[in-house]
């Protein structure tokens, strides 16, 4: 059976989630019809959407349900963007150069079309963002022209656990609104737009075994971004369309579980990623664990926390091309990452990993193991089994262009 060590790009779907989306498979009724079938579609889709700002820590009317993460993370970033340049000239957008490409996008877009500006906040080696650069843009009238800081919750590349709660302080003592992206983070670490004190939260459904098409913005009250999708003025303005109630039923059993399990599942999650570190480290001693310390500790505004997500652990390979080492994996049935899902096929080195001061040649040999609470003891013996062939060969292949042959 293959070995699946790449939950951050999906994980598998949950049983809870299958049985809720089987079952309303079945369902008749546009939640905006007034008739029967209708107001039982809708009184199911709100009981989900309850369940879902539950686990973000938001109530019902603060949770926009959207397509995904990219879908929530645009309309947070390009919605806030707009409605803080609604009654006066706030163009600068504070973000760092490892958020992912959904924001990286979403910025750019806003740069090249609408005359937004962009302060990019620099990052230390493991990732995390200079607070005191940040304060230094939002002091005094400095942060007068600011439209919004958006931030990773964790780096889905890296894991590296950002200060949320520290950041969203000094944000709000200058009056600037936080997008926090937390589709990495969401399952694996608590995620409440409250308690993080932030304006605006995303997340993703399949990132935590939900079907992928579903995601979930959750929009402080009092906050009031643009709208992105226009038509039936369905979600209190915030998104309109026909709303997927079959989506959102799958999505909240898997919250539910979420909410109920959560301190279990990060457990497992670190027993299996600390596995995979010690087989990595005892097979290529010379690899280099990028991203904060597994098991060191954020004080995010005095709020004990990670400093790095649960079930992630991203190695660079000196030598080795992270290309060779995913290609001759997979041929043993073993599957990972060299980063980002949404970057696969394009022979780059990370951006994230360029971000924190790495050289190119250092960044190509990235490789990425992300575990679930479901990674099975089968799992953990295959990449022990392969592992020292597959780093051997790529230690081989070196980092030219050659075709890997086996």
């Amino acid at each position: 059976m293959p070995a699946y060590f790449d939950h951050a790009a999906t994980a598998p779907l949950h049983p809870a989630a299958r049985a809720a989306l089987v079952d309303a498979l079945d369902r008749l009724g546009n939640p905006s019809s007034i008739h029967a079938h209708g107001q039982r579609a809708r009184r199911a889709l709100e009981d989900a959407r309850a369940r879902i700002g539950a686990s973000l820590g938001a109530e019902a009317i603060e949770t926009v349900l959207t397509s995904g993460g990219t879908e929530s993370i645009n309309l947070a970033i390009k919605g806030l963007w707009w409605a803080r340049n609604r009654d006066a000239a706030r163009p600068r957008i504070l973000t760092t150069r490892a958020e992912h490409h959904s924001t990286l996008d979403a910025v750019a877009w806003l740069v090249d079309r609408q005359g937004a500006q962009v302060t990019w906040l620099p990052v230390d080696a493991v990732g995390r963002v200079d607070l005191a650069a940040l304060e230094q843009e939002l002091a005094g009238d400095g942060g007068a022209d600011v439209a919004l800081v958006t931030l990773l919750h964790a780096n889905n590349e890296i894991g590296t656990v950002q200060p949320v709660r520290a950041v969203a302080q000094l944000a709000a003592a200058a009056g600037v609104p936080v997008h926090i992206d937390a589709v990495a983070s969401y399952g694996q670490l608590p995620v409440s737009l409250h308690d993080l004190g932030v304006a605006a939260l995303s997340v993703s459904a399949h990132k935590v075994g939900g079907p992928v098409g579903v995601g979930a913005l959750a929009v402080a009250r009092g906050t009031s971004p643009e709208a992105l999708l226009h038509g039936g003025g369905q979600q209190l303005g915030f998104r309109s369309g026909t709303q997927d109630v079959v989506g959102a039923l799958a999505f909240a059993a898997v919250a539910d579980e979420l909410v109920a399990h959560a301190e279990e599942a990060a457990a497992s999650q670190r027993r299996a990623r600390d596995e995979v570190l010690w087989l990595v480290r005892h097979h290529a001693p010379e690899a280099e664990l990028r991203g904060d310390d597994p098991d060191a500790i954020l004080d995010d505004a005095g709020t004990e926390v990670p400093a790095r997500l649960p079930g992630n652990a991203h190695f660079t390979f000196p030598g080795s091309q992270g290309d060779s080492l995913l290609f001759l994996l997979d041929m043993a049935g073993v599957s990972a990452s060299t980063g980002s899902a949404c970057q696969a096929g394009i022979p780059e080195p990370s951006h994230v990993l360029l971000a924190t001061g790495l050289d190119e040649a250092t960044a190509r040999g990235a490789l990425r193991f992300t575990v679930g609470a479901e990674t099975t003891a089968e799992e953990l013996a295959a990449l022990d089994a392969s592992l020292p062939g597959v780093v051997a060969q790529a230690r081989k292949a070196g980092l030219s262009n050659r075709e890997v042959r086996l």
